[in-house]
């Protein structure tokens, strides 16, 4: 052997991995529902490879003590919006006239970091404007800051004046500054455009399509319910997404812009606060999904009762919408609507998104039914189901740990003990 050959080889030797076990005191299979005791997890590179009781110990393995805790696979958040977050009206206005897109950018990667932190370790970023989810997904995939691993929609497809138009509600002076944005600023009006603003998505480095069917309630406009596409450039949006391998996503509160984005072919709606039963029944018949954001409506339904939190547009929106939400989901669930669990962080502080599983155990979930909405269902329309949202040999090395027991109390989930993903450790031993 050469001595630069020599050399190489010693360098493999000292730069592999070696494999890591961790010994969980129960572990949640999510695909049966058993609470499973002393369960040991190997880890080599970013996979598990070995589950069970008595698996053999790899020469040299890394041992992490998690006897104390229950272990799940980590979670799927599938509607946040990692670079933005919450603040007053008058706050909120002055960021959108004093800073730059690189100052969101620094500010995403905290709220990146406290997702993970609390047992996300994968997300949907459903909606940013400036590329800025898309860059936010490359930093993270390449290891540059810690962060879940992101399926991005890059910029929301909106119609003209609707939830999403990036000009919606600016003065004159502002709106002649910016021209009028096209389907490259993610603004239809008709079914080339429809198609044109999909390409668009392609081109800017997606990974899904995310349309605003109906109005919505933190947008600058009078309604949070109008209809705002036709179910013709829906259907265009949807035919053009399967020619580049998307989902599409449809933020939809009012019941004509569900029932159109329903029949129009979209894969999921989120929010779909005023869902009636002729809605519940297109669900079932497409077979889409619903991501319901129960604590997004929660939190701006509180925050609608603070005089100065939201503007005077806003403010009656969040009143009348967030509160419904709940209940809309209790009733989705209970007729049989398949559910994917999304929060829409950024519209409440990132980090507690894990909230959401008790408000769905109040609405009438059992807590294994929510947990696996963010592992089994999530990963479903991720298209995602062979790789996340189960501890088994084969899958992507994402895993947690809380203290005590998240079946029989499901708000454990609040407070992570321990956090894995792609076999790296963000949090615990």
């Amino acid at each position: 052997m050469t001595r630069s050959c020599l050399a190489l080889a010693l360098l493999a030797l000292s730069t592999a991995q070696a494999a890591t076990v961790i010994d969980c005191g129960q572990l949640l299979d999510v695909k049966t529902g058993a609470l499973k005791n002393k369960v040991r997890v190997v880890v080599e590179g970013s996979k598990f490879t070995a589950v069970g009781p008595d698996v053999v110990l790899p020469a040299d393995a890394k041992r992490i003590d998690l006897s104390g805790a229950t272990c799940l696979p980590g979670l799927i958040d599938l509607h946040v919006h990692l670079t933005g977050e919450t603040s007053k009206q008058a706050e909120a206005f002055s960021d959108a006239l004093s800073l730059n897109a690189a100052d969101a950018a620094y500010r995403s990667v905290a709220y990146a970091g406290r997702t993970l932190k609390a047992g996300f370790t994968t997300v949907r970023d459903l909606g940013a404007a400036d590329g800025l989810n898309v860059a936010l997904k490359r930093a993270i995939a390449a290891g540059h800051i810690p962060g879940p691993r992101m399926f991005t929609a890059g910029k929301s497809i909106a119609t003209t004046g609707g939830h999403a138009d990036p000009s919606n509600s600016l003065s004159q002076k502002f709106a002649r500054s910016i021209g009028t944005p096209g389907p490259m600023e993610g603004v239809v009006n008709g079914v080339d455009d429809a198609a044109e603003a999909v390409r668009a998505r392609y081109k800017e480095g997606a990974d899904l399509i995310k349309i605003t069917a109906t109005g919505g309630v933190l947008s600058q406009a009078a309604s949070g319910q109008n209809a705002q596409f036709t179910e013709a450039e829906i259907r265009a949006i949807t035919t053009t997404a399967k020619d580049y391998g998307f989902r599409v996503a449809a933020h939809a509160h009012g019941l004509e812009g569900i029932k159109r984005a329903l029949r129009g072919g979209v894969d999921s709606i989120e929010h779909g606060t005023y869902m009636d039963d002729e809605a519940i029944a297109l669900f079932k018949k497409q077979g889409a999904y619903y991501v319901p954001t129960i604590s997004a409506g929660r939190f701006v339904g509180e925050k609608a009762k603070e005089a100065d939190y939201y503007s005077p547009l806003v403010r009656p929106k969040a009143a009348a919408i967030g509160p419904l939400i709940q209940n809309t989901f209790g009733r989705a669930y209970k007729a049989g609507v398949k559910i994917a669990f999304g929060t829409d962080a950024g519209v409440f502080p990132h980090g507690d998104n894990a909230r959401e599983f008790a408000y769905m155990v109040e609405a009438g979930m059992p807590p294994l039914e929510a947990i696996r909405s963010a592992t089994l269902g999530a990963a479903e329309l991720l298209d995602q189901s062979q790789s996340l949202g189960r501890i088994e040999p084969g899958y992507t090395a994402d895993l947690i740990a809380v203290q005590g027991n998240p079946l029989t109390d499901i708000t454990t989930l609040q407070k992570m003990a321990f956090v894995m993903k792609d076999g790296v450790i963000h949090l615990g031993n």
